[in-house]
């Protein structure tokens, strides 16, 4: 039974909360609607009904961001903000405290609940589920800004004056933020019963606790690569891997079946995507004529095309200039298509196969490739078009020619494409594994930080090689933890990590030093054809393509990667600051508050 969906909740009650900093309504816990709040503390089902839409709220799901440099959506599409264009007007984050108010309510009424009602036990673990929660959203405030206003009971909206606090330091968040996940740790269930699955459990909140040491001891918070910081989080990931063993968790063998293969070994964290209640829509991701209402994005760019290794674990090799050489060229694709790893395969879908949805029947192919035609209005004479351009003329094919393959529900025709119900993993053990060895590498355990990446390349299927080293060739500090930004770039590639891992990194240079959003179209030579049944990993077939190398996918030079150096914690928005005086602004934009203190 999958439960703990937002949209699977069915709350009987209605009660008007604080929003902190944006709202001073008056609480409103009295006969809102047919049941009387005050009798949700006398009923057991209406009091795990407030949790389960506290749970169905926060929970993240999935998300088609075009950020960093995994893929795009249209031309022209890179944000302002990846430009360089930035400000307090544009960027500013407001202070929404709607969830932390709802949890805090909660927290002070579950332990005035009879233990007629509840057994203490159930208290606590009902506790212990609030208190992540109420983690979660703080940090998810504190890694954005930095420091906000620990707000930890219930307001009186009748005072106003006390709605409107000061911020606090990161520092003390970051402890109050531990604090909460160490007693939800104490109070949390190893495991829930089949009925219970998807709750939070002990082994997520020392996840989640791993993943926030992790950051705080990353250079965006780290500036002086304080080695106690590098300490705790290493203390931390660990202990959870190590947990998380104990309780039957693990690399899951077949990367390809993850997202396939539900409530296997490898999911910590999980929103569950179910029919008919709980569903969503995957038609941006999916491809014309394949669609319907959206399309075309998370198209994989050059820079995440390129960077899944080979088979036996080298990097592939692009040099732009070469491409001019036949032989080259025939090579390049060549590695390009066969003896990728699993994980390339997994996560991109590329022209000239089959593309799985139940809408393609019989032996026929997707040819999502390229052709070069005449164009009088171009300035080289030519432009490139969709070689499925001759059979679906009407389509827009997108930009690069290459599509998330990655969560994709499989069971859907165009017409289904709002009923998508493959699950959302927020945390698997993987990720949990890599923020292990990432920390390891940083206390100078560089064994144990190497050790994990052989494991994870191990189940991507790549080959271990007379040296067992699957293709790493790092050795000292800075060159495994290169490693490590270059190996969780493929592994959680369309997973919402890239652009959190080179901010908190400082990274931004790996964006900026690329320049453009650059492209590899597969076009088909002059005086050569295909079939629909043929398929690009047939080598006669592919001998009848080359690439080439597309500079800049968006069109116009003012598309360019330019993300500032100098500001790496975003602004409070305009319209909190001007709503409470007590605030101060980041000192990156212009105000008093430093969010590393």
């Amino acid at each position: 039974m999958k439960i703990f969906s937002k949209h699977s909740i069915s709350i009987f009650f209605s009660v008007g909360f604080i929003l902190l900093l944006t709202a001073c309504s008056k609480l409103d816990y009295k006969n809102t609607s047919a049941i009387s709040p005050d009798n949700v503390w006398n009923d057991k089902n209406l009091i795990n009904g407030f949790l389960t839409d506290i749970h169905g709220s926060m929970m993240p799901g999935w998300t088609y961001d075009n950020s960093a440099d995994e893929g795009m959506g249209t031309p022209g599409s890179l944000s302002d903000y990846m430009r360089g264009i930035i400000s307090v007007e544009k960027n500013g984050q407001g202070l929404n405290y709607t969830n932390i108010d709802k949890i805090n309510y909660f927290l002070s009424k579950v332990p005035t609940v009879s233990t007629s009602v509840l057994t203490d036990l159930e208290k606590n673990q009902m506790i212990g589920q609030a208190l992540f929660w109420r983690a979660w959203d703080y940090w998810g405030k504190v890694s954005t800004v930095g420091g906000v206003p620990l707000i930890l009971k219930p307001q009186d909206a009748s005072k106003t004056d006390s709605l409107f606090v000061t911020r606090n330091k990161t520092s003390e968040c970051v402890t109050q933020i531990l604090k909460d996940l160490d007693n939800a740790i104490a109070d949390l269930p190893a495991k829930w019963d089949d009925a219970n699955y998807g709750r939070i459990d002990k082994g997520t909140a020392m996840a989640f606790k791993g993943r926030v040491l992790l950051w705080y001891a990353s250079p965006l918070f780290n500036t002086t690569n304080d080695q106690t910081r590098w300490q705790t989080a290493y203390d931390a990931n660990k202990a959870a891997v190590d947990y998380l063993k104990s309780q039957g968790k693990g690399l899951y063998p077949s990367y390809r079946q993850i997202w396939k293969q539900e409530r296997n070994q490898e999911v910590i964290m999980v929103n569950q995507f179910y029919y008919p209640d709980h569903t969503f829509f995957q038609a941006p991701i999916r491809p014309e004529p394949l669609t319907k209402d959206a399309s075309n994005n998370n198209q994989p760019i050059l820079s995440l095309l390129n960077a899944f290794p080979k088979k036996d674990g080298s990097p592939m090799q692009f040099d732009i200039a070469q491409l001019q050489n036949p032989n080259y060229n025939a090579q390049y694709l060549n590695d390009f298509y066969m003896n990728r790893d699993d994980r390339f395969y997994t996560t991109i879908f590329f022209g000239g196969t089959k593309y799985p949805t139940p809408d393609i029947t019989g032996e026929n192919r997707d040819w999502r490739v390229w052709k070069k035609v005449s164009d009088a209005s171009s300035p080289s004479g030519f432009k490139y078009v969709s070689l499925a351009s001759d059979e679906y003329p009407s389509c827009n094919f997108g930009n690069t020619g290459f599509f998330q393959l990655k969560g994709l529900d499989e069971t859907l025709t165009k017409t289904l494409v709002y009923n998508a119900a493959t699950d959302w993993i927020e945390i698997r053990y993987a990720e949990v594994l890599m923020n292990y060895g990432e920390c390891a590498n940083e206390v100078g355990k560089s064994d144990e930080a190497l050790q994990v990446l052989y494991s994870i390349r191990n189940r991507a299927g790549i080959l271990a090689g007379n040296n067992n080293k699957y293709g790493i060739t790092a050795s000292s500090q800075s060159e495994i933890r290169e490693s490590y930004i270059k190996e969780r770039f493929v592994e959680f590639a369309f997973e919402n990590k890239r652009f959190g891992d080179l901010r908190r990194l400082k990274r931004f240079d790996i964006l900026n030093n690329q320049q453009y959003r650059a492209g590899l179209y597969v076009v088909i030579n002059d005086g050569q054809t295909v079939s629909w049944t043929d398929d690009i990993t047939d080598p006669a077939v592919r001998q009848k393509f080359s690439a080439v190398y597309i500079e800049n996918l968006d069109g116009g030079t003012q598309y360019k990667y330019n993300l500032s150096l100098n500001h790496w914690f975003y602004p409070i928005s305009k319209n909190d600051m001007d709503r409470n005086s007590k605030l101060e602004q980041n000192n990156e934009w212009g105000g008093t508050f430093d969010p590393l203190k």
